[in-house]
């Protein structure tokens, strides 16, 4: 019997007890993978898993929103419904049994609106974190292994960014690539966007300008992780081995960043979120007649004390998106790492 399994079938037994009264069966003890770990603490925080049940039903809700909308009977969320506006003074009106959550201004339903905002919501979400952490992840990378000028370069470029108000970066980017330019003695227009036309107005603009102001965070996280990996034993050893430059960073560092890029990522999503209603509600984001919430909002602003419902409901579902993702983002983030989680 080898040394090694002769340890492992007398582990936790008394002293003095006989190792061959012992029989353990070696494939009793299964080693859990990173994943099955992370999940295995991840589903503990009952709060987390009910927030990601949610969301894989808004997410549901938002790629079937037109067959959600026909089950349930709803008007189609840009299809203005007169009859259903106040009769006397052509008014919005409130919850029904035909508008479940009322109308707006014009007769559009609530209800269908607030469905078919989800859907811009979470494409902008996803998209925009997307591009954001990908290009986030390789100038981390680049600046934090290469040094020298690339990472002056790199983060000099950060801290130009960061020192100016996203926000009014984002509004004024945004305007850019959506204002409207004549062209020519008919008086007539047209949004030429950015980039030779590579970013045109609409949800384009909107997730260009929010990945463009959203990766440098990351960028600048991972640049201090990567700069401790780098001096570490297996980098060296994979140098000495004489591997490339692009393997040691795709292959022996970037698999020790998963944890934080999965974190990071899972925060920054309802902060895009947020972000994008932001741009709509202050009439650069979205642009009608397509149903954000953010622009919703701002529609409603006006007129909030006599048609409430009209604020009410888009709030609610930026709400509690919102405060779902956060609350999973906070979950992962202690399954990931489960040292620094708060006792």
């Amino acid at each position: 019997m080898e040394a090694g399994e002769l340890r492992e079938r007398t582990a936790g037994v008394p002293v003095g007890a006989s190792a061959e009264l012992v029989d353990i069966d070696p494939t009793a003890i299964l080693a859990r993978t990173p994943w099955q770990l992370f999940w295995r603490r991840f589903k503990e925080d009952k709060i987390a898993l009910a927030s990601l049940v949610f969301l894989v039903l808004v997410v549901l809700i938002a790629i079937f929103a037109p067959l959600v909308v026909n089950v349930l009977g709803a008007p189609d969320p840009n299809t203005p419904d007169q009859n259903a506006l106040d009769p006397q003074f052509a008014t919005a009106t409130g919850p029904s049994s035909a508008h479940w959550f009322g109308v707006d201004q014009i007769g559009r339903d609530v209800f269908s609106r607030v469905i078919y905002g989800a859907r811009v919501s979470l494409l902008v979400a996803f998209v925009a974190t997307f591009i954001a952490t990908a290009f986030g992840v390789v100038m981390g990378l680049l600046a934090g292994y290469f040094r020298g000028w690339a990472d002056t370069l790199i983060s000099r470029t950060v801290d130009v960014l960061l020192a100016i108000p996203y926000l009014m970066l984002a509004i004024g980017l945004a305007s850019a690539c959506s204002i409207a330019i004549g062209s020519g003695a008919a008086g007539s227009t047209s949004n030429p966007g950015c980039l030779g036309g590579l970013i045109k107005p609409g949800l384009t603009v909107v997730i260009f300008v929010i990945a463009f102001t959203s990766w440098t965070y990351m960028a600048r996280i991972l640049r201090g992780q990567v700069l401790s990996l780098r001096e570490k034993e297996f980098v060296e050893a994979a140098r000495a081995q004489g591997a490339s430059h692009a393997r040691i960073i795709f292959k022996e560092i970037l698999p020790n960043l998963t944890a934080p890029i999965v974190v990071y990522a899972s925060i920054l999503v309802p902060q895009v979120i947020l972000y994008e209603a932001a741009l709509s509600y202050l009439g650069v984001g979205v642009q009608p007649p397509t149903a954000s919430w953010g622009q919703m909002i701002s529609d409603a602003t006006p007129t909030f004390t006599s048609a409430w419902w009209y604020m009410l409901f888009p709030g609610l579902a930026l709400l509690f998106t919102v405060l779902a993702f956060n609350l999973v983002g906070d979950a992962m983030q202690d399954a990931l790492n489960p040292r620094a989680k708060k006792t």
